[in-house]
């Protein structure tokens, strides 16, 4: 795995490849754990998700990544793994990642917003099989504050556009 590494690397900067397969054999692991429950327990998938559905989970997901990969009140499950850099501005930070192997490897993962989509578009689809109910209210939540972010966003553009302050 070493010299796959440094062939991989080819003389700049070191990259966390057995980190990344940790996290990746997580998400396997994890993915294919949700598929046995659901065996075990008789669910069954649906034939399809509405287009309703389909759109809260897709704000959601977004919602959701940018939350945990951005939002300043969540910079405390990220601090193990990242070094505060500065503000980027409407409740967001930039942060670096920091250490090397499984630490530099997560802390990618919780600065990513698209890296994380894919873990929070999977636990939230799968919430959609095992309860439907519950799922749809955290979608609807957080699609909701998609939304009004939004509004604040566009309100804050056309007071600077106005010329107002405040």
């Amino acid at each position: 795995m070493e010299q796959v590494r440094r062939q991989y690397e080819n003389g700049k900067e070191e990259r966390p490849l057995q980190g990344y397969l940790g996290a990746l054999s997580v998400y396997g692991g994890v993915t294919g754990a949700l598929a046995l429950t659901g065996r075990l327990l008789g669910k069954r998938l649906p034939e399809r998700f509405s287009f309703g559905d389909t759109a809260l989970l897709s704000i959601a997901t977004h919602k959701a990544s940018r939350l945990i990969a951005k939002d300043a009140v969540t910079s405390p499950l990220r601090a193990p793994f990242t070094r505060y850099e500065e503000p980027a501005g409407d409740g967001e930070l930039n942060e670096s990642v920091r250490g090397h192997g499984v630490q530099h490897a997560v802390g990618e993962l919780l600065t990513c917003p698209f890296c994380l989509a894919i873990w929070i578009a999977t636990g939230l689809t799968a919430g959609m099989v095992f309860a439907p109910r519950i799922t749809r209210l955290a979608t609807t939540v957080l699609t909701s504050v998609a939304a009004a972010d939004a509004l604040q966003l566009g309100y804050d553009a056309l007071k600077k556009a106005s010329g107002e302050t405040g």
